[in-house]
């Protein structure tokens, strides 16, 4: 009792003094002129730079400030700096908002605060606080915990709310006694709120810093907070006070106490003197807590004024909380004697008599968050050499706290009809009598331990929808989202079944990857840091069933699709991803809760109806489903499910020219099978085993285009003729009848089953034994190739070309049945449909993340060893993996990183979620400006960048055709009036002597800069096809007006070197006229030549001499140094790439192709199928295809680019009209606008480097060869940039002079190209041979002759004659002599000396000597 006697008389002596404070502050609160208490201020002060921290040192307000605006400026990216209000004395109550995205509030970004400082004399947490903002804004990109903690968290950091107070405080005061604890007016803030034990008025008058407070808790809706103090070592949790105010030892237990205890033991646990439970204060020795934690009123009561305050009660939270819960069957949620004032609703603020409490219950009870008190020292204000310390005791227990505002349940509360998101809707869980609401964007976070729950949401006017046996696995998040749906809608509340538990999980690799275990039938969608788990429950009795049971022809399947999407917007949306030979729309009606947007994590499912026209059955069915699925989204929990967790797309119809074709009673004809044609879609699509002659179908090459460009997960092909599930695959390498079993054999069976056992009559295995007596199919599934050999089919190619399982389901033994007989097939296929559908929620899913960011990694391999069948992941980094129950091994790898490999357990029921965090492979140190490039061209490359660059561009357009001189001057404008970063160049003139000009666009256009890629945009080559022309004049505005204001442009242009060439046929631009879609006047130059034909890089090709325009361009050309050039012409919609001359094979075609195909998907109408011109019924996949085989020609630009130029170039028709009416500019420039700015990212991609000798020294003219076959050189500087198409690469450097040097690269489609350096040794060879070979032959080969040389002289000296002697040397010194007669003569030195010296009887040694000479 001694230590609580002690800290009861402490209490108690701070209480005295707030209470004469109190009366104090009433008697100069008149005197005083209240202060402006502000909204959220955001701070605009010039950059400062702040020394490194030295944590020696307390920052007083100013230098606070100083500091805090200063980190604002310099992390903008992620830290907003703004004020909640004002003290007493005037001082702004500081708050760092640290977060992605800062400016912005994003919805289900949980928020969570720290506050410090709150007793003006407890200084540690002040500085504490100023330290952890610190670390985060430092640490970011970095660390990848604060990384993970700041991209996830909407973090608010308060490092005073008392800031008068401090001031007044002394260094080294530990015990309090020199003030400072309460503000100006001396009232104490933490005994201040209102009390829940009594309703009281919080004056602002004499206490603006509470209100302030007030006010910002109740708006931002926090998640979890901590109050940091001092005065001891611990974690106090609410209540801070109780019913009857006992000073000391009452445990006020809150309906949250297991887990506020789990959370003060997180903060307690990893300090390492909180955790002793002894603090061993000098004032109060003895004093222990259990664990380092404490109940807030069992340690002491927190409120003003005593007991005094238990005298009177209030009933306004019990009115509350009947009003707010009348819709959850009208639960009464009932509170003792003296309900809380804290909790009452968001306006009761007018309260009765002072009586006030601390800040932590304020918090639990009105504002949705759960607060605790870390009393972080025993010296309130120690000297400043102890912060150091108190830093390093805290700084670790400061971030395993955030990270528990991830753990529980979160997610949307929204509207059944519209998918409105409903803000105020109440969350309450069984048997915790606390309840949480949602916040502006419809969202809630409840934090929970590890447990299963039943959770229930209601909202005035809705219908209350519970789901039962939600999993929630510790450290993690389970996202559960309701639907709820108005009361004047049909059908009861949706209970929703209980949950069986998951299986246990343990780690079994070196990282701790997320993993969640869901099971379909409730609305509970695991996150990528979160689990939970469900069973699949029947379908609601009141689930309403299609009524109108008809035969749809096109004209009505096409109203009735209309109808639905019009009628259910938020979840249904129609669209059409190509067209059929007869020009009918293929039409796919997409359900999803977020329909027209893929969401991260969210599988994707279709079906697909009527390929053959005449097998009807599976195209009115997929009617009727989407049908069902819409009508009962909202009210039966299975269906709200499903389409709040899948994004569901359905076909109805893939040939609907059969269809119309086909007859009514049809058994088992061919009428309206195949489409107009008479080609079979399903032999039409290209064969792993076979070859197909037949040429590729719109209809097939619409749906290609559809399967490329979506991330589908599993697929079913509704046929008739039998019934039965059909797998894969189809064929096989002998094409005969027999098994062939491909690498998920397994998988495919478990899919098959699950759809035939649901079905009654087709898993009796006997289908149609009126027709085909002797066919059986056991469980009523076969493998297609054992039942017979199909080749070019559907489902083969959707397995082995994408990420999706498909199998063939046959509907039924009559292809075309009468309409009576509908509701009956409607009736035995409506659950295996569903069942189907909840087959895309099994085996692995997850994300592939960078360790360091945390952003998805996309086209990373997921491979399951024992599989050979590797699945892919997408933009986002999300990934899906169908696998049969069992423990599997997987390894993810991407280029750049390295792989990670995992176990994982798929459970019998449901999905197991891992998450694979993947470490980029550095070879060297990467500048981090270049690493900031890397992310932005990441970013631009998924799926919303380019559309969020073009949506925040500035647009002021005014579209119209413009002649020469018009164009002329609209060019000398831009360099007018952006002079920094445009120049305006003539590159020659045309035959009538108009200027054909070349805009450069660039940060420098005045220098040089040949590290930079280099593109070219080039129009009207062809005169009448002007919409070229006024395309890249808009472009050129474009980058020019939004240079400096977006960021994305700014960027860009100061990273590329953009040439435009607006017209390089002015002449002919002057003859053609308007509205002229097929006119040729114009076409050629002046001198009636078509450019495009003009352009020969050898003699031996060209017969005269070439037109001036094309002379102006291949000397552009020529310059070299362009990365990649696009053409932009008339008369179709699609995208050709090199050759226009037959040229067989092409070179490096994989990357011509994909720059084109680059074009066409950020096309709308090539992507979605929509470019076929009227006047032309060609049909080519994704609108892309290879010149020669459209319009075959000689001495093409393109072709002159890639042979002599070394640049692809691809040509883009904009337009069905050659020269569209000006009206028209808009809406073709709206579809070519993302295109093009696809192409400034895309010429940042590829492979880039510098080629150098050992010494550093730049190579220039260096060939790098690309595949053993292009050739692009090195320029000034050694620098090379060289576009490919995704995958492996090999390159070759060759110069003169050096050896041979070889690298592999990788290319992705997401990142720019990462630069490589290739450095030269010198060629080590001597006539083809190696230098050191040919040098030791050398040597040898003369060391021979020397001793041969030897051996001859010693032999000729032994036989010499000593008489002859004296004569030999005579003749020796005649060589002066000798030299004379060798300048004088032409003869040899042999023939003088004959001639001179000649003896008759000269010997043989004499002959020897004359030989020698």
């Amino acid at each position: 009792m001694l230590e609580q006697n002690q800290r009861r008389s402490r209490s108690l002596a701070g209480r005295k003094l707030s209470l004469w404070g109190f009366f104090f502050g009433c008697a100069f609160a008149v005197a005083l002129k209240p202060p402006y208490v502000s909204g959220a201020r955001v701070l605009r002060s010039s950059p400062e730079e702040s020394s490194p921290e030295t944590y020696d040192r307390y920052y007083g307000y100013e230098e606070l400030s100083t500091l805090l605006k200063a980190l604002a400026l310099r992390y903008p990216h992620i830290a907003n700096l703004s004020s909640v209000g004002r003290s007493v004395q005037g001082r702004e109550l500081w708050v760092m908002r640290i977060t992605a995205e800062p400016g912005a509030d994003v919805p289900g970004r949980p928020r969570f605060k720290y506050v410090g400082n709150m007793h003006g004399d407890e200084a540690v947490s002040r500085q504490v606080l100023v330290y952890l903002v610190e670390h985060l804004l430092d640490r970011y990109g970095e660390d990848p915990r604060v990384t993970r903690l700041v991209n996830s968290t909407d973090i608010y950091i308060m490092p005073s709310m008392n800031p008068d107070g401090f001031q007044r405080s002394v260094e080294g005061d530990c015990e309090g006694n020199h003030g400072g604890r309460e503000n100006a007016l001396n009232q104490d803030l933490n005994r201040s709120f209102p009390d829940q034990f009594k309703t009281d008025d919080v004056q602002e008058d004499t206490i603006p810093e509470v209100r302030a407070i007030m006010k910002w808790i109740l708006e931002k809706r926090f998640v979890l907070s901590g109050n940091l103090h001092g005065g001891t070592v611990v974690a106090s949790y609410p209540f801070d006070d109780s019913a009857s105010h006992d000073v000391t030892g009452h445990y006020s237990r809150s309906a949250d106490d297991a887990l506020f205890r789990y959370l003060a033991r997180t903060y307690a646990d990893h300090n390492p003197i909180m955790r002793t439970g002894r603090p061993q204060c000098p004032d109060t020795p003895e004093e222990t807590f259990e664990d380092g934690i404490t109940n807030g009123a069992q340690w002491y009561d927190v409120t003003e004024l005593g007991g005094a305050c238990a005298e009177q009660w209030a009933w306004s939270w019990e009115q509350h909380l009947r009003s707010s819960t009348v819709h959850l069957e009208e639960q009464r949620m009932e509170e003792p004697r003296g309900a809380s004032c804290c909790g009452m609703g968001p306006h009761i603020l007018v309260l009765w008599r002072p009586c006030f409490c601390g800040m932590q219950d304020f918090n639990y009870l009105k504002g949705n968050c759960l607060e605790i008190t870390m009393e972080l020292s025993c010296c309130k204000h120690p000297f400043a050499s102890a912060l150091l310390s108190e830093w390093e005791n805290n700084r670790e227990s400061l971030l395993a706290y955030m990270e528990k505002v991830h753990i529980g349940v979160r997610g949307y509360v929204k509207e059944a009809r519209n998918g409105t998101y409903l803000p105020d809707a109440i969350v309450l869980v069984e048997g915790i009598n606390h309840n949480v609401t949602t916040g502006q964007f419809g969202d809630y976070h409840r934090l929970l331990l590890a447990g299963t729950y039943n959770v229930t949401a209601s909202a005035a006017g809705y219908k209350s929808m519970t789901v039962q046996g939600v999993q929630v696995v510790e450290n993690e998040t389970t996202e559960l989202n309701f639907t709820l749906t108005a009361l004047d809608q049909a059908g009861s509340a949706g209970i929703m079944a209980p949950a069986s538990p998951p299986p246990p999980l343990t780690s079994r690799a070196p990282i701790s990857p997320s993993r969640t275990t869901t099971t379909p039938g409730m609305d509970v969608a695991p996150s990528t840091d979160g689990r939970s788990a469900g069973t699949t429950p029947k379908p609601a009795p009141a689930a309403v069933q299609p009524q109108d049971f008809r035969h749809h022809h096109y004209s009505d399947m096409e109203l009735f699709l209309h109808k639905i999407s019009t009628d259910y917007p938020s979840i249904a949306r129609r669209y059409s991803v190509g067209k059929s030979v007869e020009n009918r729309d293929l039409y796919v009606m997409e359900i999803s809760d977020n329909p027209g947007v893929h969401e991260k994590g969210e599988p994707e499912f279709k079906y697909i109806g009527n390929m053959h026209g005449n097998e009807v059955v599976g195209r009115e069915l997929l009617l009727y489903l989407i049908e069902y699925l819409c009508q009962n989204y909202g009210s039966d929990a299975e269906v709200t499910w499903l389409i709040n967790n899948t994004r569901i797309h359905i076909m109805p119809s893939m040939n609907p020219d059969g269809y119309e074709v086909a007859q009514e009673g049809d058994v088992k004809s061919y009428m309206g099978r195949n489409n107009s044609n008479n080609i079979d879609l399903n032999r039409n699509f290209p064969d792993q085993f076979s070859s197909i002659s037949e040429p590729r179908q719109p209809e097939t090459v619409a749906v290609m285009n559809w399967l490329k460009s979506s991330p589908f997960v599993l697929s079913a092909n509704l046929h008739g003729g039998s019934l039965v599930v059909n797998y894969p695959y189809d064929g096989g390498p002998q094409g005969t009848t027999a098994y062939s079993k491909s690498p998920d054999d397994d998988v495919f069976r478990m899919v098959s089953l699950a759809y035939s056992r649901a079905n009654p009559m087709m898993r009796k295995g006997h289908p149609c034994e009126a027709l085909y007596p002797n066919e059986y199919f056991e469980n009523g599934i076969t493998n297609g190739a054992q039942w017979y050999n199909v080749a070019g089919g559907m489902q083969d190619w959707n397995y082995v070309n994408t990420n999706c399982f498909e199998v063939t389901i046959e509907l039924g033994c009559v292809k075309y049945p009468s309409a009576a007989e509908l509701p009956t097939y409607w009736e035995e296929n409506r659950r295996s449909l569903l069942q189907f559908i909840h087959q895309v929620h099994r085996g692995v899913k997850g994300m592939v993340l960078d360790s360091k960011d945390s952003t998805g990694i996309p086209n990373a391999t997921i491979t399951v060893e024992g599989i050979d069948h590797p699945v892919t992941s997408g933009k986002d980094g999300d990934y899906w993996r169908l696998l049969v129950p069992g423990t599997y091994k997987l390894t993810v790898s991407a280029y750049r990183y390295t792989p990670v490999t995992l176990y994982a357990t798929v459970p019998a029921e449901g999905v197991e979620s891992v998450d694979f965090r993947l470490t980029r492979v550095r070879s060297e140190e990467i500048d981090p400006q270049e690493e900031d490039f890397h992310a932005f061209i990441k970013e631009l490359s998924s799926d919303h960048g380019l559309e969020q660059l073009v949506r925040n561009m500035a647009t002021d357009s005014s579209f119209r055709y413009r002649r020469y001189n018009e164009l002329s001057e609209y060019l000398r404008g831009l360099t007018l009036n952006f002079p920094n970063i445009t120049r305006l160049v003539s590159l020659g003139q045309s035959s009538e002597v108009r200027t054909i000009w070349a805009l450069e666009i660039s940060n420098k256009p005045d220098k040089p800069e040949p590290n930079e890629p280099k593109i070219r945009f080039v129009g009207g080559i062809h005169g009448n096809a002007p919409v070229g022309t006024e395309l890249l004049l808009e472009f050129a505005a474009s980058l020019c007006l939004n240079y400096g204001k977006n960021p994305a442009i700014t960027k860009l242009i100061n990273r590329t070197r953009i040439v435009i060439l607006p017209s390089i046929n002015p002449d002919g631009r002057e003859l053609a006229r308007e509205k002229q879609c097929a006119s040729t006047k114009g076409l050629t130059n002046a001198q009636h030549k078509d450019l495009d034909t003009d352009f020969f890089g050898n003699a031996s090709n060209r017969f005269v001499k070439p037109q001036p325009e094309t002379e102006a361009v291949m000397k552009l050309i020529l310059e070299k140094g362009y990365t990649l050039s696009v053409a932009l012409d008339g008369g179709s919609v699609l995208v050709t790439y090199p050759y226009d001359k037959p040229v067989q094979p092409v070179e490096n075609e994989e990357t011509l192709k994909y720059l084109a195909s680059v074009y066409a998907n950020n096309h709308p109408k090539m992507r979605l199928g929509h470019a076929r011109c009227p006047d032309n019924q060609a049909n080519f996949p994704g609108w892309v295809v290879r010149a020669a085989e459209w319009h075959s020609h000689m001495g093409s630009m393109k072709d002159f680019s890639v042979d002599f130029g070394h640049c692809p170039e691809i040509t883009v028709y904009t337009s069905c009209c050659l020269f569209p009416a000006a009206e028209q500019l808009p809406t073709i420039w709206a579809d070519n606008r993302k295109s093009l700015f696809s192409m400034l990212v895309e010429v940042h991609k590829g492979v880039r480097g510098i080629v150098r000798d050992r010494s550093g020294k730049p190579i220039s003219g260096a060939a790098i060869v690309l595949n053993r076959g292009v050739r692009v050189f090195t320029g000034e500087g050694g620098y090379f940039h060289a576009l490919l198409a995704p995958g492996s690469h090999n390159i070759e450097a060759v110069a003169e002079g050096y050896q041979q040097q070889r690298q592999e690269v990788f290319v992705s489609s997401y990142e720019a190209a990462s630069s490589i350096v290739i450095e030269f040794d010198m060629d080590n060879h001597l006539f083809g041979l190696p230098r050191e070979f040919v040098v030791a032959t050398a040597a040898a080969s003369m060391t021979a002759l020397v001793i041969t040389a030897c051996i001859i002289w010693c032999v000729c000296a032994a036989k010499s004659d000593p008489q002859k002697d004296g004569f030999h040397r005579l003749r020796q010194h005649r060589d002066d002599y000798d030299d004379e007669i060798r300048l004088a003569s032409m003869g040899s030195k042999k023939s003088l000396l004959n001639h001179e010296f000649q003896d008759e009887s000269e010997s043989d040694e004499d002959t020897l000597y004359a030989n020698k000479l």
